[in-house]
């Protein structure tokens, strides 16, 4: 998946407007404006469309951990400048305050299946032995089951 469609499922799952958006952006330090929200939401075949970064994603995130759990004491993560469906996934763990079996119990909304032992394989360091890639189909699945948990209504 890319960024910009990572960016487009957390939006809808969430239901952010573009002010929502541009707030969760500033809570990380990164002051964006609406046509560049705009710009990284747009469909690829759009002549506007702007690829979003792996650091500006990353900013992102940061932002909504920062909007659904608070502010940490001291200093702030600083974001990473490469991420992955594994640092995605993470993050989006950390902000909805979820444990295994929360994931578990998302991912089983969209009828995915899988053991505890796989599902901390994703959140492991890369050098780590049993750690495992997430593909996309499990990040789009779990950000699908996100939207289905939080937003029911709209499905």
């Amino acid at each position: 998946m890319t960024n910009n469609d990572v960016l487009r499922r957390i939006r809808y799952a969430f239901d952010y407007n573009d002010s929502k958006m541009m707030s969760i952006f500033g809570l990380a330090d990164l002051q964006v404006t609406r046509e560049q929200i705009s710009n990284w939401l747009k469909k690829d075949e759009d002549p506007a469309f702007q690829a979003c970064g792996d650091t500006e994603l990353a900013i992102f995130l940061n932002g909504m951990i920062i909007d659904r759990r608070g502010k940490k004491e001291g200093v702030q993560p600083a974001p990473e400048k490469k991420i992955n469906n594994n640092v995605i996934f993470r993050k989006l763990k950390i902000a909805l305050d979820l444990k295994a079996e929360d994931i578990l119990d998302v991912l089983a909304l969209t009828e995915v299946s899988l053991s505890k032992h796989e599902l901390s394989a994703f959140f492991r360091k890369p050098e780590h032995k049993h750690y495992r890639s997430c593909k996309d189909q499990v990040l789009r699945k779990f950000i699908e089951g996100v939207q289905l948990k939080y937003r029911p209504d709209n499905s």
